[in-house]
């Protein structure tokens, strides 16, 4: 709490922190249902990549749209645009000259990899000590039960001093939200708000929480690499031919320099952030085993949040155990590019689509077929609801929050801003370095979590307070 001046100071202040400690204690009453009920969403397994079943990503939005109900909204609908997955809308509209917060999240999740690879079954939730395990507890399930327990508990308030709430719970959004841009023009009325809350980040630590400021845009291709027309004996054509996938791997070994740093002309880098991680946090955190050196040069923020990072995310090649003495004739490679705050991601694209063709081996063919584009994010720090985040925050960790960047990329910021320019755009979150979010073993701690539903519910009290009916 900040410094009081006087006796009428000190009264608003005690006050506060009594409907705090008093918001906590509803909070505990009803985080049991509300762990079931993510329990309940985390066993429906939402994928909304092309190839699979569409059926439980429609049973998933039912399964939200449900919960938005049963919170007290007053209109609740799942709609969607031609060829994009069931999104869910949930509206309390505002009385006259009052504001509009949209919160956003996804029911959507990650396929699993290997389920094999997994302690558990991935669709199975099960807590272990603190923690919920499970394809999407954290990512970004935890994220809609968030919105959907801070209405639960401030909820009738916010009716009644006429603040209005919007949920969007987006179906397509670890597909790369292909129709996002389509679904909220088609729906802007709708979504119109004065903020906007996007609880699909992370915090900075368990205990400590963040206001992501920066995310990384990403531009990806696929490579492909040809040096024959089919497969043939490696020992009868091996020599004068060289198999595509060595002279892939020699392709993208020109990415990168030997320190590690994208090596690829013209990407921008934006300056470095004023705060630095631990290193062996991080190690431990990302699973860097000892003896591994990192990559690059630099702080270590700055190599996740404000500098380009490359990586190869997939490889199209002949499996170890179906390998047979031919050469590859053909190899693809799947490059995904994260882009600092600044840059622009067509500018980006043709950069490192440059590149390949400029590393082209004479000794075979590439091509080149660009794919996802998405733009990064860097946010307005010292406006009114940073400042209602903050507090808000603060007081349900009990520690200050972090202004933290984050490496990963949400392009569809962008689209919002574009789409609402009267809104601000606060990111939240309710992963933590530990969550493993898109990896095996993904996992919730569950006393973030109820620290996250807190901070929601003070943030939507305070909401009243900023400029209102600009939507």
């Amino acid at each position: 709490m900040s410094s009081s001046n006087g006796p009428s100071d000190l009264t608003a202040e005690r006050a506060r922190d009594v409907a705090i400690d008093t918001l906590r204690l509803e909070l505990e009453a009803l985080l049991p249902g509300a762990v079931e009920d993510l329990k309940d969403l985390v066993r429906i397994p939402s994928i909304a990549f092309d190839g699979y079943d569409r059926e439980p990503v429609q049973r998933s939005a039912e399964a939200v749209a449900a919960l938005l109900r049963g919170a007290g909204m007053t209109e609740v609908s799942i709609e969607s645009v031609e060829g994009g997955a069931p999104a869910v809308i949930g509206r309390t509209p505002a009385a006259e000259g009052c504001p509009t917060v949209l919160l956003y999240a996804h029911h959507d999740v990650q396929p699993t990899g290997d389920v094999a690879d997994w302690s558990t079954a991935p669709f199975e939730p099960v807590q272990r000590g603190r923690r919920l395990f499970g394809r999407g507890a954290s990512d970004d399930k935890a994220g809609v039960m968030a919105h959907v327990t801070a209405l639960r508990l401030v909820g009738e308030e916010l009716a009644a001093d006429g603040v209005g709430v919007t949920v969007f719970v987006e179906g397509e959004e670890e597909a790369g939200s292909p129709t996002f841009r389509p679904f909220i023009e088609a729906h802007r009325d709708a979504l119109a708000a004065d903020l906007i809350i996007v609880a699909d980040s992370a915090n900075w630590a368990v205990g400590t929480p963040a206001l992501t400021t920066s995310l990384r845009g990403l531009v990806d291709v696929v490579v492909e690499v040809r040096a024959l027309d089919h497969a043939v004996h490696s020992g009868l054509f091996g020599g004068p031919v060289m198999d595509s996938l060595t002279q892939l791997a020699r392709l993208l070994a020109t990415l990168h320099d030997d320190d590690g740093k994208v090596a690829v002309e013209g990407l921008a880098r934006a300056q470095d952030p004023s705060i630095e991680m631990d290193e062996g946090d991080f190690r431990r955190d990302a699973g860097v085993p000892d003896g591994v050196e990192l990559s690059g040069t630099g702080p270590l923020t700055a190599r996740l949040w404000t500098r380009p990072a490359l990586s190869v995310i997939g490889i199209d090649a002949p499996a170890v155990r179906e390998a047979s003495n031919t050469l590859v004739p053909v190899s693809r490679a799947k490059v995904s590019l994260r882009l600092p705050p600044g840059e622009d991601p067509d500018s980006a694209m043709e950069a490192l689509v440059a590149h390949l063709e400029r590393h082209t081996p004479p000794t075979a063919q590439v091509t080149v077929h660009p794919g996802e584009k998405g733009r990064p994010y860097s946010a307005r720090q010292d406006s009114p609801a940073m400042d209602l985040a903050r507090t808000a925050l603060g007081e349900a960790w009990g520690t200050a929050a972090v202004d933290t960047g984050l490496g990963g990329s949400i392009p569809f910021i962008a689209d919002l801003i574009e789409v609402f320019p009267q809104a601000e755009v606060l990111v939240t979150g309710v992963e933590d370095p530990e969550s493993r979010a898109h990896g095996v073993d993904e996992s919730l701690h569950l006393d973030e979590f109820a620290k996250v539903c807190l901070a929601e519910a003070l943030l939507l009290r305070d909401a009243g307070s900023l400029n209102r009916g600009r939507a």
